[in-house]
């Protein structure tokens, strides 16, 4: 199965009533036959503008992260319970990606800048752009009757 990531954004509640809503967004997830691999819990925070969500208008809200698997199929069905929640003030299901592989070297880091390889290519693919000199028997590297 696809991993997924679900956004959360709760209304400010006590915390016993953060958990209810937790596990009640966790036993949809595992309704839908799906399993879920971690949940993180990102604080509280100002959301960035206002938002009206259930006839309430909301400055701050808490954020959670959830990563888990479930058949594509069920996604719309998820996001569906999740707008008809009270507590939930927004949502998204993203698609994890991987982190692309990144390699470094501090070796190559430490040279001076001439000495990279990567500066290298950028030098060579720039020589390959210059306009080509005049070239004639005058001995001149210009043309002469240009304006």
């Amino acid at each position: 199965m696809i991993t997924y990531e679900l956004m959360l954004l709760l209304r400010i509640m006590p915390k016993p009533e953060v958990k209810q809503v937790l596990q009640r967004t966790a036993d949809q997830i595992f309704g839908k036959g799906g399993f879920i691999r971690k949940i993180e819990n990102l604080g509280t925070r100002d959301m960035p503008y206002k938002t009206s969500s259930h006839g309430m208008v909301h400055k701050q809200a808490s954020y959670f992260l959830y990563e888990f698997n479930v058949p594509p199929s069920s996604l719309a069905d998820l996001l569906d319970e999740y707008a008809r929640d009270v507590d939930v003030i927004r949502r998204r299901i993203y698609k994890k990606r991987e982190p692309e592989p990144f390699e470094c070297t501090l070796q190559e880091e430490i040279l001076p800048p001439p000495y990279r390889k990567d500066v290298q290519d950028m030098i060579a693919d720039a020589k390959k752009h210059d306009k080509p000199k005049f070239q004639s028997n005058t001995g001149l590297d210009y043309y002469p009757f240009q304006k």
